[in-house]
């Protein structure tokens, strides 16, 4: 008889239970903690989220492999000298191991010689999602686990809103290789400035940002497998506003009808969302809970998560094309404790009211 491809380990046995009982543990605690740090960032006095958005690509280092890597990277002014920043990291290939996750960061920050030239140092928790091969029958497991990550940063900020960056990362772990990166960005100002240069506060907001919205979405489900198979999924969510920078969404998700991504079930999710350029873009980041109805690997019945409630983490924009309907993009990464994460990209369209 074949082997059963999501079993890396034999499931009886004490390794098997204590990397089990791991992963339960940090599924539970990655969106806690996601929620709370969210509602931290609200309660501050400015009630100031992302006012910068970057785009970062470069090269790492691990293991003595040289590999590719590339971040998402929201930050806010905290004042003069500080800022905060989420970041969702990815270190590339290396053998063995495919990592990459959110990480948080607080910063200090000075200009040099100039406003708009700021050296800025961050450190901050990561929380990784590592497809690595198992040590056993060449199969795979999907290790999450906790490191820090050590930042330092060169930005120049140009009079029209744009800012080029230099960052250097050193990535501590738990279990694996750490590793070192070098990383070019190119940034955007949501907010702009008085004068050129970073702001000290962003910019706030007389309104929610969000009221009620249906949106229905298309996309690719990719497993976190060595192989890395997809299928097409879809969702179909509900979003409402409780607050100016906290929206509540509830909704259904079809991750796909492939051999290895048969899942579907229902999805909540607290997020800190923000809009930008006279509220014609939307961007935000979310956390909470996904239990899944169905799942099987090509199988009448039932696969080893259905019924089970996974953690799922999400970042997304949206561009409000007329007064009701916008445009929408998720990236949805899905964590379970049974060796079967997925990345969830999907495209919508949604109708605001």
């Amino acid at each position: 008889m074949s082997k059963n491809p999501f079993e890396s380990i034999d499931d009886n046995s004490p390794r098997a239970q204590r990397h089990s009982r791991t992963r339960r543990e940090g599924i539970a605690a990655w969106p806690v903690a996601a929620v709370a740090a969210t509602l931290v960032w609200l309660a501050m006095p400015t009630q100031a989220h992302a006012q910068e958005f970057s785009l970062f690509g470069g090269g790492s280092r691990a293991s003595d492999v040289n590999t590719y890597t590339w971040a998402f990277n929201y930050q806010e002014g905290l004042g003069k000298y500080f800022a905060a920043s989420f970041t969702w990291l990815n270190e590339g290939h290396i053998p063995d191991h495919h990592r990459d996750g959110q990480l948080v960061q607080l910063w200090a920050r000075v200009p040099v010689g100039s406003p708009q030239f700021v050296l800025q140092a961050g450190i901050g928790p990561y929380r990784y999602f590592d497809t690595t091969t198992a040590d056993q029958g060449g199969s795979y497991s999907d290790v999450h686990g906790w490191g820090v990550v050590y930042s330092v940063r060169a930005s120049w900020y140009a009079a029209n809103r744009w800012v080029t960056q230099l960052q250097l990362n050193r990535v501590h772990v738990q279990r694996g290789p750490d590793s070192t990166g070098v990383m070019l960005g190119v940034g955007y100002q949501l907010d702009a400035p008085d004068t050129p240069g970073p702001r000290d506060w962003a910019a706030g907001s007389a309104k929610k940002t969000t009221n009620n919205e249906v949106a229905l979405y298309l996309g690719k489900t990719i497993v976190n497998s060595t192989s890395s198979p997809g299928a097409f999924g879809g969702a179909i969510e509900y979003r409402r506003g409780l607050a100016k920078y906290l929206d509540w969404t509830v909704g259904y998700m079809h991750e796909g009808s492939s051999k290895v991504a048969r899942r579907d079930g229902i999805t909540s999710q607290l997020w800190l969302t923000r809009a930008f350029l006279n509220d014609s873009v939307t961007l935000g980041v979310g956390a909470g809970a996904y239990y899944a109805i169905n799942e099987n690997e090509d199988s009448a019945s039932p696969g080893p998560g259905a019924g089970k409630f996974s953690g799922l983490v999400t970042i997304a924009g949206s561009y409000r094309f007329s007064q009701n309907w916008d445009a929408r993009l998720e990236w949805n990464r899905v964590v379970t404790n049974y060796n079967r994460d997925t990345d969830v990209i999907l495209a919508g369209i949604g109708y605001r009211w």
